[in-house]
């Protein structure tokens, strides 16, 4: 009796030394956020990155019980913030940021202070948006195979614009160079809108514009649309059509994008519950319907979805600047 008493308090003290370590595992797990989480922003306020990252700050603030502010580091194509982002120790800085933080900076500039495949965690990729390929109305044309007759025979005489070198305006159109046998020269401008200016003014002839952007412009009758960088139509710009279903550039797809990484310092565990949340919060119908407005599909991906998107679009535009030469200046 004695004896099958000792060996079930041995039993039973086994199995609660077994059961000690995972308890005292979770008791000891830190709680998160413990503080103000902060959401840098590398371009100015009013910008797409800074509206995308306003518009999930305030119900991500409900979900986490904590506030949730975003902060404008604008400079150097957003890397200025990616590389704060990068570096930050406090485990709660996350940042808001365009395809080229993520993916190309270190190509382009070797001298870039962070990089973006070692030093940021994935959370999750928010928006996408095609673009739209954009003309002055000084250009003639009625769909996209006589507009691109014309830009063969024009060669290096006509000209495109972009907001700055390597950005996805810039390295898009020199793949599309190559896709379709044109030959435009580059000029840089500082952002956007400076470069619908200059094809309003028909000083440079082509574009590639974010379509919400695009749109107004078009439809105010100020510029003229080729074709989307879409498969097929997109839901953002339903009534262009794309350039591979015009059949000029067969399989030629791009995306501008924008997401939220984090340092590849912060815990899985936080990565993980940041991806589920944030993934989740930019389905839902009142953000989806901003994010719309703003000029995005919805994406809402996992973290893991958005490390497969860094890496094809790594690929994809590093391979183009490797091809091109290109150079960040």
């Amino acid at each position: 009796m004695t004896a099958s008493l000792d060996r079930r308090t041995l039993l039973a003290a086994g199995a609660a030394s077994l059961a000690v370590p995972a308890f005292a595992q979770k008791a000891a797990a830190p709680a998160w956020p413990t503080k103000t989480v902060r959401i840098l922003v590398g371009f100015p306020g009013g910008s797409t990155p800074d509206l995308v990252a306003r518009t999930i700050a305030e119900p991500l603030s409900k979900a986490l019980s904590q506030p949730v502010i975003v902060e404008n580091k604008p400079g150097a194509a957003g890397n200025i913030a990616a590389d704060q982002v990068a570096k930050a120790s406090d485990d709660h800085t996350l940042g808001v940021m365009i395809n080229g933080n993520m993916t190309i900076a270190k190509l382009l500039n070797p001298a870039t202070p962070y990089d973006p495949l070692k030093d940021l965690a994935p959370i999750s990729l928010v928006g996408t948006a095609p673009l739209l390929l954009t003309a002055g109305t000084g250009v003639p044309f009625t769909n996209a195979q006589d507009f691109f007759a014309a830009a063969r025979t024009a060669g290096n005489k006509w000209s495109y614009g972009s907001p700055g070198v390597g950005t996805v305006g810039h390295i898009g159109m020199e793949l599309l160079k190559t896709k379709a046998g044109i030959d435009p020269v580059h000029v840089p401008y500082p952002g956007n809108p400076q470069v619908i200016n200059a094809m309003i003014a028909g000083q440079i002839q082509l574009a590639l514009l974010p379509p919400g952007l695009a749109a107004q412009q078009v439809r105010a009758g100020k510029l003229k649309a080729v074709g989307v960088t879409s498969s097929g139509r997109s839901s953002l710009v339903p009534e262009y059509p794309s350039l591979d279903e015009q059949g000029v550039t067969r399989g030629f797809q791009l995306e501008i994008w924008t997401a939220v990484a984090a340092p590849a310092s912060l815990p899985k565990a936080v990565v993980a519950k940041l991806s589920a949340l944030i993934s989740e919060i930019a389905r839902t119908p009142e953000v989806r319907q901003k994010l719309f407005a703003q000029g995005w599909q919805v994406a809402g991906t996992s973290s893991e979805g958005l490390a497969n998107r860094i890496k094809q679009d790594t690929a994809l535009l590093g391979d183009v600047i490797r091809t091109r030469g290109i150079k960040a200046e």
